[in-house]
């Protein structure tokens, strides 16, 4: 983190002494660090590590076991593609329009500022022309911006993504990494990625996940260290 986060802010996510278990499998174990407003943080580890786990208490879709998980301001999250349906029968602009549910009038219309606000998150995404079209009939690409302005739309201060570049090409992780870059400072994002080059490139700070969790530098996460990190004999059955 940096001395202006250390000195001037309080945390917005804050682990402390965190311990969560799938049937008596330990996921997280006695986990405890912070995450400053405006930070961009990388999340790294192995299958099992816990990282998606950890999102899910940030997000309270899970209470941990031992330890306390705190969190302020609002938060926009972006799952893993394979959560999503894509045979249900929803639009790219529907899909973009239901992370603002909660300004929905009881007669299920959308007020005039959110339409805009989704109008210019496609265009932003380059979706717009696509807006009407079958959520399902998109590219994993497509479909991935389509799951980020979703999280957009109601302008959260934290911004939580669950390997949004996972099985996407090149240019659009490219695309994807831009366009969060310009975010940073103004959200605060922490980004699952298996990407170390991506991370290296583009975040301020990675917390590693290996049951346990450490916080470190960009610059040291290495080929040699990431390869080391990653072998593993056993996968648990739970993220």
């Amino acid at each position: 983190m940096t001395s202006q986060h250390r000195n001037n802010s309080a945390p917005v996510i804050s682990f402390r002494n965190v311990t969560f278990s799938y049937d008596k499998l330990p996921i997280i174990k006695h986990a405890s660090f912070d995450v400053f407003p405006g930070e961009f943080v990388g999340v790294i580890g192995p299958n099992g590590g816990g990282k998606t786990t950890a999102l899910k208490l940030i997000l309270r879709f899970l209470k941990p076991q031992d330890g306390e998980v705190f969190s302020v301001g609002s938060i926009g999250y972006v799952p893993q593609i394979n959560s999503y349906d894509k045979q249900f029968p929803i639009t790219v602009q529907e899909v973009v329009m239901t992370g603002c549910l909660s300004k929905m009038s009881l007669l299920g219309k959308y007020p005039k500022e959110a339409y805009e606000k989704g109008e210019e998150l496609l265009e932003t995404f380059q979706l717009h022309k696509l807006k009407n079209q079958a959520f399902g009939s998109l590219s994993g690409g497509q479909a991935q911006k389509a799951l980020i302005a979703r999280a957009l739309i109601s302008d959260p201060e934290t911004l939580l993504l669950d390997e949004p570049t996972a099985n996407i090409d090149a240019q659009t992780e490219k695309q994807i990494f831009a366009f969060l870059k310009k975010l940073k400072g103004e959200k605060t994002i922490l980004i699952v990625t298996h990407n170390f080059d991506a991370i290296i490139k583009n975040v301020e700070r990675v917390l590693c996940f290996q049951h346990e969790v450490s916080s470190i530098q960009p610059k040291d996460v290495c080929k040699h260290f990431s390869m080391g990190m990653y072998h593993q004999t056993e996968v648990p059955p739970h993220e």
